[in-house]
């Protein structure tokens, strides 16, 4: 059987969640965004140089949480809820050890800070923001632990609720802190450091009160006999999540560098170039999501053994991404002018962002089969292969023949943005081809994936 319509709707149920959450999260950033950016230019320059230095970071860290989705997802489906209950007790501590990381690396950031050809007033800005947000690390974290708990469980919509909460929380308190309201001082855009920093404690309070209560996830009883610190079981998370960690990682940079090395081009080709990538960003959280769903479903079905229907799962999976990807890819193409209206009037960044755009079809289709077939790998813990393949494909091929493209005559006359972007459609399609491959030689070699 090539598609299973059961497993589709199961697949799509748990994802619609998902991808309303990421919304929800993305929001909150365009959220600091418009409201530094009406304090002043130079607000909003600091908002974007300190978010620059301080999401990659946090990111990562939680990029390594993620494991927990995979890993909890297997002892669901076996029914092991000792093993929940222990994974559950040491993602804590690990969220601990991470949130200590994560705070004293952002205490060097004013280095990174003093190193940039900017003013005064904008790392001044940069620096007060990210010595405020800091403080949310933990409270991050720990609603990272959480929310992965519930969704291996196969809940997820419990992360979209609250994600809602924190929307709620975040307009508010930026209100307060840029403007300074309720008799506190007004910090112009470094105030949404704090209020971001609010943000993710209010969430970590709302998850935790909401899997205490929950029957479903019953974190009460998970956390009943709160056991001792166990580094040999953290180390097994972090060996799992270091992978998806650095993929995030490797993703992120590939995209921030881009503008670095269009720069000389002038603001015409960086303000097509980030219209596309800002469009493009917005629409991956479908597959992403779609990924998400299924990393939960692989992983239930293989804690189950149910190997067959795990067969069924992830050539639906398959099928279901490339659907995702044609939807995404028509919706880009016919309203590509119409949407980079919305970010411009200028008519050659209108112009460069629509042709842009075009290319940005055309990778729909590998993208999401690559970040499908992450979610497999994740769902299965065989996430090492994740790491190399991500950065040989992103930058090692992709940013490669990108830079080859846009910034010299070696293959082409040097084509500029588009170079980059064409360089982006072969590396995702050379992530795709590795990491369905890796898949299908994993479900070759492992015995107890063959075919029953």
């Amino acid at each position: 059987m090539l598609f299973c319509s059961w497993e589709a709707k199961r697949l799509i149920s748990l994802a619609i969640p998902v991808f309303l959450a990421q919304v929800t999260l993305i929001l909150m950033t365009v959220v600091d965004t418009v409201m530094a950016g009406q304090v002043s230019a130079i607000d909003l320059a600091a908002l974007s140089i300190a978010t620059g230095i301080w999401n990659p970071l946090m990111l990562a860290l939680q990029g390594i949480l993620l494991a927990l989705t995979g890993i909890i997802a297997q002892f669901s489906g076996s029914n092991d809820k000792q093993g929940i209950s222990h994974y559950f007790q040491q993602g804590l501590y690990l969220a601990l050890i991470l949130s200590f990381i994560g705070v004293l690396v952002a205490g060097f950031a004013d280095s990174v800070l003093n190193q940039l050809d900017t003013s005064a007033a904008i790392t001044s800005l940069a620096e007060q923001y990210i010595y405020f947000v800091k403080w949310g690390m933990l409270g991050f974290l720990l609603f990272s632990v959480y929310r992965n708990i519930t969704e291996g469980m196969g809940m997820t919509k419990p992360a979209f609720y609250i994600s809602l909460i924190g929307l709620a929380v975040n307009v508010p308190a930026n209100y307060v802190f840029i403007h300074g309201k309720l008799g506190f001082d007004a910090y112009g855009g470094a105030g949404c450091g704090i209020a971001t920093a609010l943000v993710f404690t209010s969430m970590a309070l709302t998850q935790v009160i909401y899997c205490h209560f929950s029957k479903k996830v019953n974190a009460k009883e998970l956390l009943a006999n709160f056991a001792l610190p166990k580094f040999s079981t953290m180390w097994i998370i972090t060996k799992v999540g270091i992978p998806i960690s650095l993929a995030t990682f490797f993703e992120v940079t590939l995209f921030a560098c881009i503008p670095l090395f269009i720069a000389h081009l002038g603001a015409v080709a960086v303000a097509g170039h980030q219209i596309a990538a800002s469009v493009t960003t917005l629409l991956f959280m479908m597959p992403l999501s779609l990924s998400i769903a299924i990393s939960i479903r692989i992983g239930n079905l293989f804690g189950q053994q149910h190997f067959e229907q795990l067969r069924n799962a992830v050539r639906t999976s398959y099928i279901l991404a490339a659907v995702i990807a044609f939807m995404l890819a028509s919706i880009t193409f016919f309203a590509r002018d119409i949407i980079s209206q919305l970010y411009s009037d200028n008519p050659e960044v209108l112009a460069l962002a629509s042709s842009i755009m075009v290319l940005a079809c055309i990778y729909q289709l590998p993208d999401a089969l690559q970040v499908s077939a992450n979610g497999i790998l994740r769902g299965l813990k065989h996430t090492a292969p994740i790491g190399y393949i991500t950065f040989v494909s992103y930058w090692l091929i992709g940013f490669a023949l990108g830079f080859v493209l846009a910034r010299t005559d070696l293959i082409v006359p040097a084509m500029g943005p588009h170079g980059f972007w064409i360089g982006i459609i072969v590396g995702l399609s050379a992530a795709a081809i590795m990491l369905m491959f890796t898949v299908h030689r994993r479900f070759k070699h492992a015995p107890f994936l063959q075919n029953q």
